[in-house]
């Protein structure tokens, strides 16, 4: 089948490929408004576009198209943060009032709970723990430092590093798992 794209309409690619846009953009969104939305706007960019050099089928070139929608969606869902609803606000989760004071504080602080026998297991641990820091990459490294060791305020780390709010996040979440990973092949492993 021969396609001049200079003649056809949406509503022509709506009605040829919608079905197979929409479901491949609902695998992978999980939500049917933001699948219709990222097909509308495939195919209003392949109108507006119109860059077919027809290498490719019109259902691949356009499911390229949608590809790059949808990973702008996902970049738009991280930069935007909602708001909890009004009902939620103030909830708080049942049973917990029995160890916090009005103002949040520790009713009780919580016990100390280091054993004199466990001692030399910390220090290997800690040992174990240093070597797998050394491991990560520098910048990695730092980050786990400055948040999870000196409890250093994130906005401070990012301007520290001079990176974005949500790039610390990230590098935050890789130094977790790469240490995760460290500590349970040479700490869990060899115990």
């Amino acid at each position: 089948m021969t396609y001049n794209f200079r003649y056809m309409t949406q509503h022509d690619w709506l009605a040829e490929h919608g079905d197979y846009l929409y479901r491949y953009a609902l695998a992978r969104l999980r939500d049917p408004h933001q699948a219709e939305d990222a097909v509308q706007e495939t195919l209003l960019a392949a109108i507006s576009g119109s860059s077919f050099a027809g290498k490719a089928s019109p259902r691949t070139w356009l499911t390229g198209i949608l590809k790059h929608k949808i990973i702008d969606q996902f970049r738009r869902q991280q930069r935007e943060t909602r708001l909890e609803s009004p009902d939620d606000i103030g909830e708080e989760e049942p049973g917990m009032d029995e160890f916090f004071v009005e103002d949040g504080h520790w009713s009780e602080p919580p016990q100390h709970w280091v054993e004199p026998g466990n001692l030399l297991q910390q220090q290997q641990f800690l040992e174990i723990l240093q070597d797998c820091m050394d491991r990560l990459p520098k910048k990695l490294a730092r980050i786990f430092l400055l948040r999870e060791i000196e409890e250093t305020d994130n906005e401070d780390i990012c301007k520290e590093l001079e990176i974005s709010p949500t790039n610390a996040w990230v590098m935050l979440y890789r130094a977790r798992m790469g240490l995760r990973k460290c500590v349970e092949m040479n700490w869990l492993e060899a115990r």
